[in-house]
């Protein structure tokens, strides 16, 4: 498993954060001042996957859709800063900046930021192989199309003025274990995303990270931007946080390139939880399948290990908010920046979860496991998932990466995005989402076909449990010998 905080004192930052400084002085002095750890990246642009500029592009046009919807989100804040940001939205945008491409367009996140910015009059580009589940707003058009496509990528961005890359793969559940794919969309994706925003003079782009960056299983506590860096490839378990490290730090070293057509390029990063909202169906739709098949009957970890979320429209206003700082309107005040984005509230998971075991008619897991058991439990699973694929669809219940997410305390502060974005989160509950989603689940059928396949899938699942019944026996005559 993929709520504000008084601000901290200037004289806490460093000089580059405090004093103003002229738009050109920023990338370096900043990057110097947030600590980034940055990588030999060589290899990477060499890789096979990774498709390089070319002088001259011939492709078919790509797939476009257009639609009608109506409806934006209202947004509501304390400060006078944060007020006046609101005020402003769109406006600091300039005269030049009305034509924006989202990769990762057809995705839960990409398709509510392209239908945000639409409503705030932007010429938006909704980019991704999957077209959105909704009708495409007034404002927007959809391309089907692959950021590993770099003559396809490179057409459609043609006088863009901002990129918000969203797309990525392999967050959770079996896709985590898929390397080469994980690799050539986060990695491959985003080095031909920056190469098109060099040649095609594309002077902003706001890259969606992940906390995974900097999260290897330790404990972190109120962790900040300048208190906790983004940690080596190589130590991370898994190909999706590594590969997000590594596409991090390629957006931080685009920052300041020079464009074909001149200026320079400004990029920043954005660093969010777990993501929840109304349609949400990544996370929600998992835990309620497992709670159903009684895989979700434990807990474990610390009890008292607490994480941040973030709710889909509060995410969507710090993408809007961190394009508009890397303006010169803005001073460029984002530019070369990360910023850790979350609903300012931390919360226990299987806590925050009570509301979808309770609407599901469970209560919450009271038996508590030891955690070694559980990842040991969770690396023979990712073993058995790949080695059986082609012969049985081994579910994973927990990888070893969630495993740690939910067993370890890990919380992150926002006040540096409160003071640099003017971003100030709404408040939320996961109860509304969570009833929108069980309102939006068809009913249950009594048909033999459904009960056929239930008992096929039933199957699968006793399989799974009998191999996690041997693990636990292992393990418990390792105990007992020791």
């Amino acid at each position: 498993m993929e709520l504000c905080c008084p601000n901290m004192s200037e004289s806490g930052g460093s000089l580059c954060q405090v004093k103003q400084l002229p738009c050109h002085s920023i990338p370096l002095c900043r990057m110097q001042a947030s600590g980034h750890h940055m990588y030999n990246l060589t290899s990477i642009t060499h890789q096979p996957w990774v498709n390089h500029p070319a002088l001259s592009v011939s492709t078919s046009p790509s797939e476009a859709v257009r639609h009608r919807v109506t409806g934006a989100t209202a947004g509501g804040c304390s400060n006078l800063e944060c007020v006046a940001s609101r005020l402003g939205e769109g406006a600091a945008w300039g005269v030049s900046s009305r034509k924006v491409v989202v990769t990762g367009g057809g995705g839960y996140f990409g398709f509510r930021l392209g239908k945000e910015l639409a409503s705030q009059g932007m010429s938006v580009i909704l980019l991704d192989l999957n077209k959105p589940p909704c009708e495409i707003p007034d404002g927007a058009i959809f391309y089907k199309s692959d950021i590993r496509d770099y003559s396809s990528l490179y057409k459609v961005c043609e006088g863009v003025d901002c990129i918000f890359h969203t797309a990525s793969y392999g967050m959770s559940g079996p896709e985590q274990l898929r390397k080469e794919q994980v690799e050539s969309v986060n990695v491959g994706g985003t080095n031909n995303v920056i190469n098109v925003c060099k040649e095609r003079s594309i002077p902003r782009l706001v890259y969606t990270s992940t906390i995974n960056v900097v999260f290897t299983g330790k404990p972190i506590e109120d962790g900040d931007e300048a208190s906790v860096s983004s940690v080596p490839p190589e130590m991370h378990i898994d190909h999706y946080s590594r590969t997000k490290a590594i596409a991090e730090q390629m957006v931080f070293s685009a920052n300041g390139s020079s464009l074909k057509g001149g200026g320079l390029l400004r990029t920043c990063v954005l660093r969010p939880g777990g993501i929840y909202g109304p349609e949400e169906r990544r996370h929600l739709h998992r835990v309620m399948v497992n709670v159903e098949r009684r895989l979700f009957s434990f807990r474990f970890g610390d009890p008292q290990a607490r994480m941040n979320w973030v709710h889909v429209d509060n995410l969507v206003l710090a993408h809007t908010l961190a394009a508009e700082a890397l303006t010169l309107e803005r001073n460029c005040i984002a530019s070369g920046q990360p910023y850790f984005i979350n609903d300012g509230v931390s919360v226990n998971l299987f806590e925050w979860l009570t509301p979808l075991f309770e609407n599901l008619g469970y209560s919450r897991p009271l038996i508590n496991l030891p955690v070694s058991l559980v990842y040991s439990a969770a690396v023979l699973v990712e073993y058995l998932h790949t080695a059986l694929r082609p012969v049985i669809k081994v579910p994973l219940l927990f990888t070893r990466s969630e495993v740690r997410n939910i067993a370890v305390n890990h919380t992150f502060k926002i006040d540096k995005a409160r003071r640099e974005l003017g971003y100030c989160p709404k408040t939320y509950s996961l109860v509304d989402s969570v009833e929108l989603y069980l309102k939006s689940q068809q009913p249950r059928s009594n048909s033999p076909l459904l009960n056929f396949s239930w008992t096929c899938n039933l199957s699968q699942h006793l399989v799974l449990l009998l191999l996690l019944s041997l693990v636990l026996l292992m393990l418990g005559c390792i105990l007992c010998q020791n």
